[in-house]
Formats: structure tokens, sequence, C-alpha cells
């Protein structure tokens, strides 16, 4: 008995010096990590993992909850310098690759979306200035070579140093992209103000674009996103307006009848094909008594003698008019109206419950989309602007979009509104505006595109945005002779990282709130993360929204590691907002 008591009694004190023993190594490792940089590595750890751990939205929600209260966000991996997180390559690979389906957006759900911060390339260095920026970008910043190596005998941009210059060549423009528009000068009225907005369709780095400003026609420049020639990111980078896009299945996020001239070289889609639904996009697009300028194949080409005869016989069908042909270039503009189109009865108008206006999303259509009639006469309306720059504060028809109110009134208190905007800006709050420091900017909440209006005698280019959850005011923002987008800012933008000198944003709340102004579609982290993702390094950031929401915004400011400060605004405002500037760092390790 006097034994098993003894055994007992050491089970029982061996099993006391075990709980002790864990307990003081627990609370040594809890002191440890609260008073010492360890625990501020284990605690960054921990939250990588979060970052990515995609696949459990627990985790997820946990890491939400965390940044919403400030606690700084991590770096994402270095690899993801360049990430586009809905046109992403390796995402791409699950889908079809009929009518290049695959390269257009396909979006993370929301369980996926990284909580995390993309990092700069190594070397990263402050971009190149404007107007010098046309001409040459620094290769650290974008280290790609292989469009220098494939393309540099065409004049498109050679690596030099520490450069990328930019010739301004194109492979239809060898002698350089000036050269080539004083030829379309020929024909095109380029220089009184007749076109305004222009479109470049697969437009490598974007010299036709970059060139087209000195005639004072804003050019939007799209071409899909390429892993290993990243052609738009450098069009961005130069201080060119870019945008990633694909022609492929769907409209693009464009309003319809807003560009004065599109134009094509080299961008090998098959306009023809499809019942055509690819040069009724583009026709979807064009103002009446636009331009449509094709160089390139099938144009004169030799072997594609029978995809260059359908696509004249298509747009003969769709009463295009052809002004010029030589060499491989041709020239047509569009009709402007629909009366030989209903006479000739080869291509049929779309149903009048179509919007062509409305491009998020929206498959391709196989027809003609309908230009707006008049509810007195019936018949489409003249929606031809008036010459630039009259055109910039003219009240366009398409105003009527707003169901009250004198619509010349209202547009000219908004333009006052935002001169006075501006004018404190850059007077009061100190923003760059108007330097070499800015050139890039995007208008997160544009409406009429008042913000870009007042900036107009700046050497900037702005692109507005017009959220998917507000009034779609994106075509009275074309016929002003500014240029945008639609888009859902619950999802990603489609540029590349490190796009934007600047964003502004009146009203953050509204880009996820649904149309009711009463649900959340998506978590304001999200958003901010986004805006971080494409503003560049030592870009500034202007939120103007109520006290309440900012104060929510400068905790995620401080995740994401912005430098912030709340401002009254100006005088003259309603007195129900703040307004939010910050700035994001510039990075030390690279």
């Amino acid at each position: 008995m006097g034994t098993s008591t003894q055994k007992k009694q050491g089970n029982q004190w061996k099993l006391l010096d075990y709980v002790m023993g864990t307990l003081f190594v627990s609370v040594f490792v809890f002191l440890v990590l609260v008073y010492t940089p360890l625990g501020d590595s284990f605690a960054a750890s921990g939250r990588r993992s979060l970052a990515f751990s995609f696949k459990d939205s627990r985790n997820r929600d946990k890491l939400l909850s965390v940044v919403e209260a400030g606690e700084p966000l991590e770096a994402c991996p270095q690899e993801l310098q360049d990430h586009m997180p809905c046109e992403d390559p390796k995402r791409a690979r699950f889908f079809s690759k009929e009518r290049n389906y695959y390269r257009e957006r396909h979006c993370p759900p929301p369980s996926e979306k990284m909580l995390c911060l993309i990092p700069p390339p190594k070397g990263y260095k402050p971009p190149i200035t404007w107007p010098e920026s046309l001409h040459k970008i620094w290769y650290s910043n974008m280290p790609h070579s292989k469009i220098a190596e494939r393309k540099g005998h065409q004049g498109w941009m050679k690596e030099q140093g520490s450069y990328f210059i930019f010739p301004g060549g194109g492979t239809m423009f060898s002698d350089g992209a000036r050269q080539y528009i004083e030829k379309l000068e020929g024909i095109l009225p380029l220089n009184d103000g007749s076109v305004r907005t222009a479109l470049d369709i697969g437009s490598g780095v974007a010299s036709f674009g970059g060139y087209m400003l000195e005639k004072d026609v804003l050019t939007l420049s799209f071409a899909p996103r390429d892993s290993h020639k990243a052609q738009i990111q450098f069009a961005l980078e130069r201080g060119i307006p870019a945008f990633v896009a694909m022609l492929g299945t769907h409209r693009l996020p464009f309003p319809a009848f807003a560009f004065d001239l599109a134009h094509c070289s080299r961008c090998l889609i098959s306009f023809s094909s499809y019942n055509g639904s690819y040069f009724l996009e583009v026709d979807r697009l064009l103002r009446p008594g636009a331009y449509f300028v094709l160089s390139g194949p099938p144009v004169q080409w030799s072997k594609q003698e029978n995809e260059w005869r359908s696509l004249q016989d298509f747009a003969r069908n769709m009463c295009y008019e052809m002004l010029f042909v030589e060499g491989n270039t041709a020239i047509w503009q569009k009709p402007l109206n629909h009366s030989c189109l209903i006479r000739r009865k080869q291509v049929h108008l779309c149903n009048k419950k179509d919007d062509p206006n409305a491009s998020w999303y929206v498959p391709l259509k196989d027809c003609v989309s309908r230009l707006p009639t008049s509810l007195k006469q019936g018949v489409p309306e003249d929606l031809t602007p008036p010459k630039w720059p009259k055109r910039l504060s003219y009240p366009p028809k398409r105003l009527s979009v707003v169901p009250h109110g004198d619509k010349a009134i209202l547009l000219e208190a908004d333009m006052h509104r935002w001169e006075r905007r501006v004018k404190y800006y850059k007077e009061l709050l100190g923003l760059a505006l108007g330097t070499s420091r800015m050139r890039n900017i995007i208008d997160m909440n544009a409406v009429f595109g008042g913000f870009a209006a007042a900036l107009i005698g700046d050497p900037i280019w702005v692109m507005n945005v017009v959220p998917t959850s507000s009034l779609n005011t994106l075509p009275v923002i074309y016929d002003r002779g500014l240029i945008g987008v639609v888009h859902d800012w619950c999802e990603a933008f489609s540029t590349y990282p490190r796009t934007y000198d600047l964003i502004h944003v009146v009203n953050l709340k509204s880009t996820i709130m649904d149309t009711t102004g009463e649900i959340d579609r998506c978590n304001l982290v999200d958003v901010i993360l986004e805006m971080d993702r494409i503003l560049r390094p030592n870009g500034m950031v202007v939120i103007r929204d109520t006290p309440d929401m900012l104060e929510k915004a400068m905790r995620i400011v401080s995740a994401v590691r912005w430098t912030g400060s709340t401002h009254d605004a100006e005088r003259e405002s309603s007195g129900k907002e703040k307004i939010l500037v910050a700035k994001k760092s510039f990075p030390t390790s690279t």
C-alpha cells in the first residue's frame, strides 16, 4: 500500500509540474510577443497567412475586420507586381478561346480577392514627367523588353541604357505617327474641332493617341492584357490615355455615339465576321457622320482578298461611304441617320427595347444600334455636338437623362461648382494640379465630368468613371468632349498597377451601394485596396464625403500605409461634407 500511495503522489507532482511549466512558458511567450519585435513578426505572418487563405471566407472576414480597425496590411509577393485581378492570365486559362473570350474580363469571386498591397518592381523610380515621358520612360519601372526586341525595327520602342525610348513609330507607320497623322489630315478634319474624341483599337504602345494630342484630339487607346508585351502598361507610363479591353463577345464599356473617330492600325480584327458584330460594335460607338480608319490587313492585303471584299460589302450594306483607299489604308464615314439603312434592308435595326448605352457585360449584338428619337417628331435626334472647345460648355441633348430641371442651368451650375472646388484644391489644399507631378488622373464618380472640365487647361488627362450603380451620365461626358468608362467598383478596374497620379472621388460610399442606397454590395476595404493598386507611389487621393464615412475611410487609409488628413470643404459647399487628402508613400526598399 505504501509503495502504491507514493507512486500516486509522484504522478500528481509530475502533473502539477507540467501544468506550472506550461503556464510559465505561455506567460513568457505572451510577454515576448507583446514587448518585443518578434511579436510583430508573428502577427505579420498571421495576417499574411490570412491574406492568402482565399478558400476560407471566415479567414477573410477576420482580416477584413483587422484592416477596418487600421491594422497595417502586408505586401503581396513580388511576382504579383503587375497583377490585374480581372485580367489574370492564370485565371484566363479556364475560359474558352472562342472569339477571344478568355482575354475579356474574368474577375475572382469575393472570397478570392487578395488582401495585400501590390509591390512595385525592384528599382522603381518616380515616373518621368510629361511631356518628356511621351518619348522615354524608366526601364526599371516595367522591365519587359519583348516589344523592344520584336518591334524595335518598326519604331515602336527601343531599349537604351536605363530607358525605353519611343520613336513614335508603329507597324503601319514605321516613319512615325506624326507623319502618318499628317497624311490622314488630307481626308479628315483634324484641325477645326470637328474631331475631338477618338478610339484607337488594338493600340500597341499608343503612339497614335500620343501624337493626336497635338491636334487637341483626345484619344482613348485600348488593347487586351498581354502578359508578355504589356502594351497598355507602357502607354500609361508614357502618360497617354489608355485602357485594357478586348473586343471579343461583349460590348466595350463606352456609351453609344461617343467617338468622332475610330482607328485601327493592324489590330487584326475581322470586322465582318460573326454577322459583322465587330463592325456593328464600332458603329454603336461612332457618332453619326464620324469616321472609321482601318490601316493594315485586310485592306488591299495579299492573300486576304476575300476578307477585304467581305468587309467592303458589309460597310456598303451599313451605308458607310468610303472616302479614301490607298495602299493598305481605308477611311469610311458613318451615315447621319438610318434612312439609307432602312431602304437597303441588308442589316436590321436593334429592337426598340435595346439600350445602346448599356455596355457593362452586355453581349455584342448583330443589329444596328438605334439613334435616339425626338419624342415630338419621332425622328432621330441630331447628335452632332458643337466643335471643340465650344462643346465642353454646351448643354448636350443627352442631358435629358436627368429627369428634372433646366438642363442648361444644371450644366452651368455644375461647371461653376467645379471651378470653385478645383481652385480650392490648388490654392488651399496644396494639390499639385497643373504641375508636372500630375498627369494621369481618374475620377471614380464623375457625374457630368465637371472635375475634368475644370482641369481642361492643365497638362493632364482624366479618366471619367460612371459607376454602374449610378445614373448613366457617360453619354453627357462624351458629348462634352471628354472620355471615360462605365465600371462597377466592386470589381477591379481594367488597368495595370501604378497607373494614376491622382484618384478623385465624391461620395465614396455610393461606389459600393446598390441602386436603393441601402445595401453594401462589397466591402470598402476592397475598394480602397484597388485604389492603392492603381495609384502610383507618391500619388495622391482626394475623397469628398460625410465626416462619418471619412472617419471609416481614414482607418483603412492607415492600413494601406497612406498618410492622410481631413479638411473642411470650400466655403460655398453644403457643409455636410469634408475632404480627405491622402498620399501613398514611396517604397524605400526598392
